[in-house]
């Protein structure tokens, strides 16, 4: 063999390498998801199904759903995964993304110590059982991450009787400060905490405070029977209608971003709304509980 053989066979092997890298790259799918799609598990579950089925992996950024919108305002993702509807008809309104698709549902709970200070087991009324919170001054946190689960509670307190005053507080995510404007219980200092975390932490620092707050089932179930310890947190108040809790997945918009992955977004979001990606959603348990419920397959 010449060493002119040798050489081409060697431009060749480096050729190959650099097109098989660069094909494996390009099915890679950078995605901005809310933690509880994470803390509860589901991910875990979903994602390794999905790369099976297409060969794409998805990279996850898991954070609240106003950075993980951000994160596809501003074109860093291809594709968002979250749960505030208002939020998402409007990052779909003004172009940042191209559609949103209903994937699947549980609801928010308002979760507590078993002792009940505030005495709301049994509210079916998310309002009256704030109201019964900051009565008692027991402890409550709040994850004041501008997330879905964030939106809710201060649309629950926006509609309580009491007097609210608007806080702010800075968060560092991912290197980056944001600024996040709540508001809260006014002289509510003593028992209202705010703590600019995900919904597994938020769960565990109500926990560890014998406290209250609100949480999506899936994540609750996760904490209370899938992991050891578990929470001796318990369901106080459940069932009202306003404590839905859709989730939608929205590809990123390629007119308004050209470089994103807008093939691969789609075929994700095509995928979980199939019933194949439905399926493994249905299916997705712990301890025989069900925690989420798909709303593309009914």
């Amino acid at each position: 063999m010449t060493r002119r053989t040798i050489a081409m066979m060697g431009a060749c092997l480096l050729i190959s390498s650099f097109f098989g890298t660069a094909m494996a790259e390009d099915k890679v799918l950078t995605m901005s998801t809310t933690t509880s799609t994470e803390s509860s598990g589901l991910l875990d579950v979903l994602l390794p199904e999905f790369k099976k089925d297409t060969g794409i992996a998805v990279k996850v950024l898991a954070k609240g759903t106003g950075a993980a919108l951000k994160d596809g305002q501003d074109g860093n993702v291809d594709v968002v995964f979250v749960h505030a509807l208002k939020k998402e008809q409007e990052f779909v309104e003004k172009g940042f993304g191209t559609k949103r698709y209903a994937v699947m549902h549980n609801d928010f709970v308002l979760i507590g110590p078993p002792a009940d200070p505030a005495g709301i087991k049994g509210v079916k009324d998310s309002v009256a059982a704030l109201e019964k919170i900051a009565a008692s001054k027991a402890p409550f946190i709040s994850r004041g991450d501008d997330s879905g689960t964030h939106t809710k509670e201060q649309s629950i307190w926006a509609k309580t009787s009491l007097k609210l005053v608007e806080t702010s507080q800075s968060l560092v995510i991912e290197g980056k400060e944001t600024k996040v404007v709540s508001k809260r219980p006014e002289n509510s200092d003593a028992w209202y905490y705010s703590i600019g975390q995900g919904m597994g932490k938020t769960i565990t620092f109500a926990d560890e405070k014998n406290g209250y707050t609100i949480a999506d089932r899936g994540t609750y179930i996760a904490y209370k029977w899938g992991k050891k310890p578990a929470v001796d947190l318990e369901v106080l108040c459940e069932g009202d209608a306003s404590l839905a809790n859709p989730y939608g997945v929205i590809p990123v918009n390629p007119k308004k971003f050209p470089h994103v992955k807008y093939d691969l977004a789609q075929q994700f979001a095509d995928w979980l709304v199939s019933p194949r990606g439905q399926k493994v959603i249905a299916d997705f348990k712990v301890q025989g509980k069900q925690l989420f419920f798909p709303d593309a397959i009914k």
